[in-house]
């Protein structure tokens, strides 16, 4: 079985798929590996690196795309899927971050070529998987960088200082959404000495936010049915909506940094930060919001750019894992490497069994049809039962 690292060609993309050390470990399983050169250089790791991890390198593109049984790929969001599509052959399994709930139409190709795929970002939340969670991973990531991201902007400083020229103050961080990159962020900001404040739409956050240190912020809302059956927060009517912003701009007005999370998969971002509340912020304010990709939780976001507005700086970051390559290399390469440590077997081959949920949730295309019920909703297609689903793929 050979497995193939290619070079990521997406703008601002600098992470690897697998590092040095996840191909020595897996090598172990009886699999190949062949690598494209310069693949792991934005991450810092050398061609040399991967030779000496048992890599074959100097291998174009197109010898990856053709020589690999499994190729794998760390951003194949948007039009990426479609080029890559179309170097890929019938039996080879691809395996990356699709962002597969948006624009699902784009796996078509994919079933149409035969190409089996696996979205890593549809890995279902259950305990066996979680070490596969990329999700997570890159929440993570992008919980701690938004808190540096806010501290280069902001003219004011975290932690409270007693100088000979006179007590400084510490900063009032408030972040909003207490999933993973929101507790991140809060507890980044408390180690660097903030106050720190937390919001959450689920109430179930409440005890998260006080774990890593902040404060939970309460509103009089009705938010039973704030939380889906995989724990993240559920998308909510405007009523619901223009409620919380009410409630919220008097809490906004007294904070330093604002840093948003609140993401719904395959759907644009709640606005939960208006132009009006902008306006009703410090002069100075920061806000770092995390879901610009998809909007933004602040109505004057512009991904990709930084603005000023009323005062406020607003940062619409661009990929922020990949400005921390290295390490967001490391932690998407472990779960790719568990991930095939699932579906190889002792002498390094693949196989999806479909009586597995792990492979059920997270495959898309297979045997020349598109597998996953989440992207044949979307499409309007039958829904397969699982008898169905074992027939399509017998």
């Amino acid at each position: 079985m050979r497995i193939g690292i290619a070079k990521e060609t997406s703008a601002n993309e600098s992470r690897v798929a697998l590092t040095p050390e996840n191909v020595a470990r897996l090598s172990g399983s009886g699999a190949t590996f062949a690598v494209e050169s310069g693949a792991g250089l934005a991450a810092g790791f050398s061609d040399q690196d991967y030779r000496d991890a048992g890599a074959e390198i100097n291998l174009s593109a197109e010898d990856i795309y053709r020589q690999s049984d499994i190729l794998v790929r760390v951003n194949l969001s948007g039009q990426m899927l479609n080029t890559v599509s179309a170097s890929l052959q019938s039996k080879q399994l691809l395996i990356g971050m699709m962002d597969p709930l948006a624009e699902p139409e784009r796996f078509t190709t994919l079933a149409e070529r035969g190409v089996s795929s696996i979205a890593m970002e549809l890995i279902p939340r259950i305990s066996r998987a979680q070490s596969m969670d990329v999700l997570s991973s890159m929440a993570t990531i992008a919980g701690y960088k938004s808190v540096l991201l806010a501290a280069s902007a902001s003219q004011r400083i975290y932690p409270m200082m007693m100088t000979a020229a006179g007590n400084l103050s510490p900063a009032r961080v408030f972040i909003m959404g207490a999933g993973v990159a929101g507790l991140q962020a809060a507890a980044t900001a408390k180690r660097m000495g903030a106050v720190v404040e937390a919001y959450d739409v689920r109430p179930a956050a409440r005890e998260q936010i006080i774990s890593v240190g902040a404060k939970p912020i309460e509103l009089e809302l009705d938010a039973n049915t704030a939380e889906d059956q995989g724990g993240y927060a559920q998308e909510q009517g405007e009523a619901f909506l223009q409620r919380q912003r009410e409630l919220m701009a008097d809490v906004l007005s007294q904070q330093d940094i604002v840093i948003t999370t609140a993401a719904i998969p395959g759907a644009k971002s709640p606005v939960l930060i208006t132009a009006d509340m902008v306006r009703q912020m410090k002069r100075g304010a920061v806000i770092v919001d995390l879901a610009s990709e998809r909007g933004g939780n602040c109505e004057l976001t512009q991904y990709g750019k930084v603005i000023v507005a009323e005062g406020v700086t607003i940062i619409g970051p661009d990929n922020i894992t990949s400005t921390v390559a290295h390490h967001a290399s490391q932690m998407y390469g472990n779960n790719i490497e568990n991930l095939l440590n699932h579906i190889l077997d002792d002498q390094g081959r693949h196989a999806l069994d479909f009586d597995d949920e792990i492979i059920q949730e997270s495959v898309v295309t297979h045997a020349g049809d598109i597998l996953n019920n989440r992207i044949r909703e979307k499409l309007n297609l039958l829904l397969l039962g699982r008898e169905s689903l074992l027939k399509e793929v017998a």
